[in-house]
């Protein structure tokens, strides 16, 4: 298996984003700004405006297949949080390889941003905002019997 990013379905974005045709057909996937960029730019599918102190949800429309022995890390982009103070909520996002296809939401990314600077942050269609960086990683040797059943959290339950 090759590591990808694929457009959720139109059925998963109809319900968390869009019944938007057009919208849907209009975003791009994940790429490299350059060739020796590590991370995977995520680009605002939507204008999204984040007033000081709010948190919104972002639904990237993307999901990622990658090999069980990796990972996906989900970051914000540097000068976001360096020059502006805009943060992910929960810092770094952990992607499991299991997490792709879920039932519950096809293994859709999303991306908790809060504004902590004292003015409006706008991230416009098209924009930049987040990056995805793969990574390999290992184990203790241990065999966990459950699977993945559901999505974000769901391994908690």
């Amino acid at each position: 298996m090759m590591r990808a990013f694929e457009k959720i379905s139109f059925e998963q974005f109809s319900k968390d984003v869009s019944n938007d045709k057009d919208l849907y057909d209009s975003y791009e996937l994940p790429k490299r700004a350059t060739k020796n960029s590590c991370g995977y730019d995520f680009y605002a599918i939507e204008d999204v405006i984040l007033h000081p102190g709010e948190i919104k949800k972002i639904p990237t429309g993307y999901k990622a297949k990658f090999m069980s022995d990796e990972m996906l890390m989900m970051v914000i982009r540097s000068s976001m949080g360096f020059k502006y103070n805009v943060r992910m909520c929960n810092q770094v996002g952990i992607i499991d390889s299991d997490y792709y296809g879920n039932p519950n939401n096809e293994g859709h990314l999303w991306v908790a941003l809060q504004n902590e600077g004292n003015v409006d942050y706008e991230i416009k269609k098209g924009t930049a905002y987040c990056q995805g960086v793969f990574f390999k990683y290992l184990t203790c040797g241990d065999k966990p019997s459950t699977e993945r059943v559901d999505g974000i959290g769901s391994t908690n339950k």
